[in-house]
């Protein structure tokens, strides 16, 4: 028994014990009995089992995925097609953590021919599990109204919602609508239009959605022939412009191949540093792009192309309801040691009625399909992260909104410096600058400065100001940035001015607001105004302003101490002789304290110091 199962328990190792050979869907579950992981398998003994054999070669997710599993489900399907699609529909149901999360962007709308008697054909963006059947979804609104408009010239299809059931027919409960009169309707409420004549013309809607625009034609001309023969001159007339109002609809349509072949054209994009990728399947039907769809691809990481994009195809065929002659791919899910296309191959098989060649091009026109599905998925890629940004800028803080607006601000302050002056008896004068973006400490950009131009003993807070405004926007004047849209100064008036007097020597006056915020009354001010700026107490605005203060002032103190403590730590070693401050602080920064300078033996004091230095070390401390 390998390591990894005997740490499982007891039930889950007989379980494992146990399994059946058959193809099925199987889950893994944690603690709690939540589904960790959904998968299919054409033998549910080898695959399961897999995952406990310390030999198997797992990547980081599914390490995790193995270590979190106490318990496994399963549930045994007839073929590995019906396993395929009951895996995609738990999939969904369940969203477990550890499958691809293939999702659309938005809602898109569908076609729906609704499941009724006298089923009606509409748009529609919500899918129901009605046992009605849904075309699209139509990324692309206008191509999809071009449909409709179609359907509308060519079948006189009702629009009404009346139940069309055989008694209230027969009953005479209804009337003719102006639908009827207009030619838009054959009226099969009153009995003018039979149930098989309309499921007939409902098969005919279905052709054209599915693209095989020249079949139906094919199909109409014979019809019209056939009602020519009867002299049925009027019904034949009917059919001619039917059949014409198809052929100007598949005009719009853009030619992409010249072999008229129905075909799924599939590419895959992915970004690994934003971890989302997009999976595109370009809908071609007799040579024509018919529809184009896509899904968002989430919780990537640890998986190859090849893997998500055949979860993508997986996904796409599961809700299927028309399979096309031949399948292009962008990449072979085959060529990845863990993943299988058998059972793909066996539903596309089965609802097809023949093997469905899948195929990833290399040259000529099928692998410029190919190419073409890559660049539209790079490109919607593109516009996912540009959206994210969006949504990122959109996302402001309620406190930086008030901020903003208690200041007069054209826009709000998402990106606040905050500078503080902190000394002690006028010794170690230090000073801080953090920065806040949308109200949250960004601590990778924060500083501190060690105050030069100051006296020791002597403290000049307004000088300290001057210093560090000057040293921090001098620099940012050079590197053009990262620039704040509000600089905040601990202290009233006098530290104000120190700070605009400073901003404007080094040119930079005017780029950003900047305030004071005085301790003893909360008070706000601003250049140029005496009086200060009242804001509420219990104020976001206010209390964003404070927690800048007081983090500048946090991260001051905190560096003056480690100042402090290492000046203190130093001053034994600059006791001896010919060891200055800089030694001292090389040994230090070494060794991290002095008591294991001293302990150290003297030829590793002499790599860092030289051996005459270590040499004077070793008889301070021996002598």
């Amino acid at each position: 028994m390998s390591d990894l199962l005997e740490s499982k328990p007891e039930a889950l190792r007989e379980k494992l014990d146990n399994l059946p050979t058959e193809p099925g869907v199987y889950k893994h579950l944690d603690d709690d009995g939540d589904v960790l992981y959904v998968g299919k398998a054409k033998n549910l003994r080898s695959r399961v089992r897999s995952y406990f054999q310390d030999s198997r070669q797992r990547s980081g997710r599914i390490e995790v995925l193995v270590k979190k599993a106490k318990d496994v489900e399963i549930i045994i399907t007839d073929t590995e097609a019906e396993a395929l699609i009951l895996e995609n529909n738990l999939i969904k149901k369940l969203q477990p953590r550890y499958n691809v999360n293939l999702r659309d962007d938005k809602t898109y709308p569908y076609i729906c021919i609704k499941n009724e008697r006298f089923p009606r054909v509409f748009k529609t963006r919500t899918v129901k599990k009605d046992g009605s059947k849904y075309f699209g979804p139509y990324t692309n609104v206008k191509q999809m109204n071009q449909m409709m408009d179609a359907i509308r010239s060519v079948f006189q299809l009702r629009t009404c919602k009346l139940s069309l059931d055989p008694e209230p027919i027969e009953e005479g409960k209804y009337d003719v609508c102006l639908q009827y009169h207009i030619d838009n309707c054959k009226a099969p409420c009153v009995g003018k239009q039979a149930h098989e004549d309309y499921m007939q013309t409902i098969e005919q809607v279905e052709k054209l959605l599915n693209g095989q625009t020249k079949e139906l034609i094919d199909l109409l001309k014979d019809e019209m022939q056939a009602q020519s023969e009867k002299m049925n001159f009027e019904e034949a007339a009917q059919i001619r412009d039917q059949i014409q109002a198809l052929k100007k609809y598949s005009e719009q349509q853009k030619v992409v191949a010249d072999d008229f072949e129905d075909r799924d054209v599939f590419a895959l994009h992915v970004d690994r540093e934003e971890g989302i990728g997009c999976g595109i399947v370009f809908q071609v039907r007799e040579g024509k792009i018919i529809n184009r769809r896509h899904k968002y691809l989430r919780r990537i990481e640890g998986r190859a192309d090849e893997e998500l994009m055949l979860s993508f195809i997986e996904d796409y065929y599961a809700d299927a309801n028309f399979y096309p002659n031949e399948i292009l791919l962008s990449h072979d899910p085959n060529e990845h040691p863990a993943q299988d296309t058998h059972a793909l191959e066996e539903l596309l098989r089965e609802e097809k009625g023949r093997k469905v060649p899948i195929q990833v091009p290399q040259r000529g026109e099928k692998a410029s399909l190919v190419r073409m599905g890559q660049s539209n998925a790079k490109l919607l890629v593109g516009e996912w992260k540009t959206q994210q940004m969006k949504r990122e800028r959109d996302r402001i803080p309620q406190s930086v909104k008030a901020l903003g607006e208690e200041l007069r601000m054209d826009d709000p302050p998402r990106r606040i410096d905050g500078i503080d002056v902190s000394h002690l008896g006028g010794t170690e004068t230090v000073a801080s600058c953090v920065v806040f973006t949308d109200g949250t400490p960004r601590k990778s950009d924060y500083r501190t400065y060690k105050i030069r131009s100051t006296e020791e003993g002597r403290p000049d807070d307004f000088q300290a100001m001057r210093e560090v405004i000057e040293r921090r926007y001098r620099r940012m004047r050079e590197e053009d940035g990262p620039w704040p849209d509000l600089l905040v100064v601990d202290g009233g008036k006098g530290q104000l001015s120190s700070a605009v007097e400073m901003l404007k020597k080094v040119d930079v006056y005017g780029r950003f607001p900047v305030i004071g915020l005085a301790k003893r009354l909360e008070e706000v001010f601003t250049p140029g105004d005496s009086d200060p700026v009242l804001i509420g107490k219990d104020s976001p605005a206010l209390q964003l302003l404070q927690k800048v203060r007081n983090e500048a002032h946090r991260f001051a103190v905190t560096y003056q101490r480690k100042r402090r403590k290492n000046k203190t730590l130093q001053s034994e070693l600059l006791d001896i002789h010919g060891i200055g401050e800089k030694t001292a602080q090389k040994l230090l920064h070494h060794f991290g304290s002095v008591a294991k300078v001293k302990d150290a033996p003297t030829d590793e004091v002499a790599d860092v110091v030289g051996p005459a230095k270590a040499g004077k070390i070793e008889s301070y401390y021996t002598g």
